[in-house]
């Protein structure tokens, strides 16, 4: 990692940003930076889907260049549940429509603290039952062409899905892909994992903002322990996806990641984990043709292109 990335992490480390206090502004400030995306026409289609409680949640889907797969990811964006939306991730989502020519459907899930814990995994609950009832009119076969995937908390929200599904629908998707995922409650110095304390102060994100995080989404701790929100504290990992887990080595929710693919492993699932060397949470974001992002998609396209058993 150079001296001027090095820099840059240690300026977004700065233990004057207050999460619980700041939240607004990042957010103003991520929507001024969202540039709009260098792309072809009807790369992009927005629509709305109407949840339970007649709320509209709006999907952006993305269409790849080279479209080569017939099946379709199902995108939760990160940003602690807090922050993110679309338009942030508009660019990494045609990034990932491309580099695995296949359609991305991206979630636009309310966010906390103005809508806590379960606002934003019900948004995901929901589009995830209208993808799979709704498979002819998008052109799929069977459930086995959706996969979950998230980053950060959307990989929290994936996973979160995915354990609902089996709880509520007795639905067993073929695979989800976890990028450096949320799966524990406490990220305090109390904390099981050592990259909490390792990793968890000059990279960018801080072991403290993912704490602030987790106080918006779900003030209360002792319900911070449902395996909705903590899917490292389910006793029952049965009965789960194929599942693609990929960290970054200088990330403080690293461990629990790893922890919760092991997790996974150990209930009987197929697990992949990757970590990926050298960089940062968050790297997902990064150009098209960095490194990292090389090595990932080509983690992703083969775990994606191997055979349904």
């Amino acid at each position: 990692m150079n001296k001027i990335v090095k820099l840059i992490l240690k300026v977004m480390s700065s233990p004057k940003i207050d999460m619980k206090q700041d939240y607004p502004v990042i957010r103003k400030v991520q929507q001024f930076f969202s540039r709009k995306p260098i792309r072809k026409k009807n790369q992009i289609l927005d629509q709305k889907i109407y949840s339970v409680d007649g709320h509209e949640i709006p999907v952006r889907i993305f269409y790849p260049e080279v479209k080569n797969h017939e099946d379709v990811l199902l995108f939760f964006h990160g940003g602690g549940w807090v922050i993110g939306d679309v338009d942030t991730y508009t660019q990494t989502c045609l990034n990932m429509a491309d580099l695995t020519e296949r359609v991305v459907f991206s979630v636009d899930y309310r966010l906390a603290p103005e809508f806590p814990y379960p606002a934003g995994l019900d948004d995901c609950y929901q589009v995830t039952l209208w993808v799979l009832t709704h498979l002819k009119v998008l052109g799929l076969e069977d459930i086995s062409q959706v996969t979950l995937i998230g980053d950060s908390a959307g990989g929290n929200l994936a996973a979160a899905v995915a354990l609902k599904l089996r709880d509520e629908q007795n639905l067993v998707l073929h695979n989800q892909i976890l990028l450096y995922p949320v799966t524990y409650w406490d990220h305090s110095e109390n904390s099981p994992f050592e990259t909490i304390r390792t990793k968890g102060f000059d990279y960018g994100l801080t072991s403290k903002k993912v704490q602030d995080y987790m106080d918006l989404y779900q003030p209360d701790e002792n319900k911070r322990k449902t395996p909705y929100i903590s899917p490292l504290m389910c006793t029952d990992l049965t009965n789960q996806p194929r599942t693609l887990v990929i960290t970054a080595e200088n990330d403080p929710l690293r461990d629990e990641g790893e922890a919760y693919g092991a997790a996974l492993e150990k209930a009987g699932a197929y697990v992949k984990i990757i970590q990926v060397k050298g960089t940062v949470h968050g790297f997902i974001g990064f150009p098209k043709f960095s490194k990292v992002i090389t090595e990932a998609y080509q983690e992703i396209s083969r775990f994606l292109n191997q055979p349904v058993e």
